[in-house]
């Protein structure tokens, strides 16, 4: 993982500013995974490989025997095999082989519920198909596939379905929701549904007993590994996950390493990577297509993340790819512990909803910082390219009325604990062909976002630049080709904003509209040809000139 520092540090150094240079991560050597050379065949322990007999107590034996005697291989040969919920236990590499395909049973009742963590909160869940807790050195590896059986869990939407497929699924069993647009395998799954922050422990609810008959809302991720130490995730191809499907929390030293995960488009909650409170990662050469967001940051919710203390750090990803996903690469929402020393290069995201994406809302505190992102090439985005949004599942606090470019006064609130924080986050080399907006910053009335580097990239999208409550922002050699110039770049309620080699289409009707009479101040635009549009500036209601330095070539 040092190898990333030098590059790391040219960017910092060369970026301009003190600030700028005071953040270059260090990124301390990951401690691997060593195993036995003994190997534990399954069929050894009973199992058989026609894809119909329970294997689920012969596989459970074989990683028991493997981890009694110290350690070693616990070999899935080639074929098809049905098993149950798995525990792995330290010193055990439970290795898929090429030509193995490993399929969870799709019985829900096979599954039981455990105290858990799910989004960030102390919960009951369904325990992961492969689990484990507080163990060292643990592997899953090879090249086989592993199948999670997630349509047995999953909630389907009418309008992203065939007439012919909702029918069919209607035809099956299961329940329609009130509005008969959404079915669920189950009745359980119907109510848990209806039921607010379904699953979390209260104190009128500690008891695994008191989510019974919600059981089958409550899908378990596909591989959760709980305060573990040496991980490494390699080779595998993990698809059709009920929920999360690589969740390593509060753990240390992860390798995640050419790995496949491969979940529908609209399946619910299915992220591809959460490293939850993690201390040490690598993550490289993986492949992503899921339904919700791909590689994500995470490290606990609102207070209880507060109180864990535990941010995920130290991380390096790179040479990943993503396909659909919400978000390819993603820090929060659930973020409260808080985020810092990471770093991420050579990502490609295609079809993604968002490519880089930052999000919290208030009520969650913690600190995202020191992070930093560079060649990142994305296509076909549903929505930013890259996005800092600090109103995650929020309604716009600042809507602009049809017909006006003015933003309404959105009123600031105390700052507390529970007041997040974005802060020294570096991007460089970033091409995107196809967004909604190349980049959008949205902060806080009451905590702006702070000390955004964006260094050399193309934006092809249908706006460039949206800029709202932010601080000490510095773009540097940056392209917005947007189809809406009306304006190119709006900079709101911002100050020391430096915008530094802005390239744009011709004929622009606005390069850069600066607003918020209250905040404004010291906007720069250097080495930049305002000339190319109507209009180079325009200022919001009540900002006077001042505010703006123009510094042409």
């Amino acid at each position: 993982m040092q190898k990333a520092l030098p590059i790391l540090s040219a960017l910092l150094l060369t970026a301009g500013s003190a600030a700028a240079q005071s953040f270059a991560p260090t990124l301390p050597k990951v401690n691997l995974t060593q195993f036995r050379a003994d190997t534990f065949a399954i069929t050894k322990y009973g199992a058989v490989p026609d894809g119909v007999t329970a294997n689920t107590a012969a596989i459970q034996q074989a990683i028991e025997a493997c981890s009694k005697v110290g350690g070693g291989v616990v070999l899935v040969p080639r074929g098809h095999w049905r098993t149950a919920g798995l525990e792995l236990r330290s010193n055990v590499n439970l290795h898929v082989a090429r030509g193995a395909l490993l399929q969870f049973s799709d019985q829900r009742s096979d599954y039981k519920l455990i105290k858990t963590n799910w989004e960030g909160l102390a919960a009951v869940r369904n325990q992961a198909l492969i689990y484990g807790q507080n163990l060292q050195n643990v592997a899953v590896t090879g090249h086989g596939i592993i199948d999670g059986a997630g349509e047995a869990w999953w909630m389907v939407q009418k309008g992203r379905s065939t007439e012919s497929e909702w029918k069919q699924l209607v035809a099956s069993g299961g329940v329609l929701n009130e509005k008969q647009d959404r079915w669920y395998p189950s009745a359980q799954g119907l109510q848990g549904a209806t039921t607010k922050e379904a699953g979390v422990l209260t104190p009128e609810k500690q008891n695994i007993q008191d989510f019974e008959e919600i059981k089958d809302h409550l899908r378990p991720d596909f591989l959760a590994l709980d305060r573990c130490q040496r991980i490494l995730l390699e080779g595998v191809t993990f698809q059709n996950s009920p929920a999360w499907t690589l969740h390593p929390m509060m753990s240390q030293d992860v390798v995640v390493r050419n790995v496949t995960v491969r979940n529908g488009p609209y399946t619910p909650n299915t992220d591809a990577l959460d490293l939850e409170s993690i201390n040490r990662a690598l993550v490289e050469n993986c492949i992503f297509d899921v339904g919700d967001d791909a590689i994500c940051i995470k490290s606990g919710r609102n207070e209880q993340g507060r109180q864990r203390a535990m941010p995920t750090e130290n991380i390096l990803v790179r040479n990943c790819t993503v396909y659909r996903a919400h978000g390819g690469f993603v820090i929060g929402s659930e973020m409260s512990g808080g985020a810092r020393n990471i770093h991420v290069q050579n990502l490609t995201c295609i079809g993604t909803d968002i490519g880089l994406r930052f999000k919290t809302t208030r009520g969650r505190g913690g600190v995202v910082e020191n992070i930093f992102i560079e060649n990142v090439d994305m296509k076909d985005i549903l929505n930013e390219a890259i996005l800092f949004d600090m109103y995650y599942m929020i309604k716009d606090p600042t809507p602009q009325v049809a017909g006006s470019k003015e933003r309404p006064v959105s009123p600031a609130l105390p700052v507390g604990e529970g007041t997040p924080l974005f802060r020294k986050i570096a991007m460089r080399n970033i091409t995107c062909n196809g967004a909604r907006t190349g980049l959008m910053v949205r902060g806080l009335p009451e905590r702006a976002i702070q000390e955004i580097i964006l260094d050399n990239a193309v934006l092809q999208s249908n706006k460039g630049l949206v800029c709202i409550e932010a601080e000490k922002i510095r773009l540097r050699n940056v392209t917005f080709l947007s189809r809406d110039t009306d304006p190119v770049m709006e900079v709101h309620n911002s100050q020391n904003v430096e915008l530094d080699g802005i390239r744009y289409a011709p004929d622009a009707a606005v390069l850069l509209r600066v607003s918020g009479a209250e905040k404004a101040r010291n906007v720069q635009l250097r080495n930049t040809d305002a000339s190319k549009s109507r209009q180079a500036v325009e200022y919001g209601a009540g900002v006077k000139k001042k505010v703006l330095t123009l510094a042409r070539q």
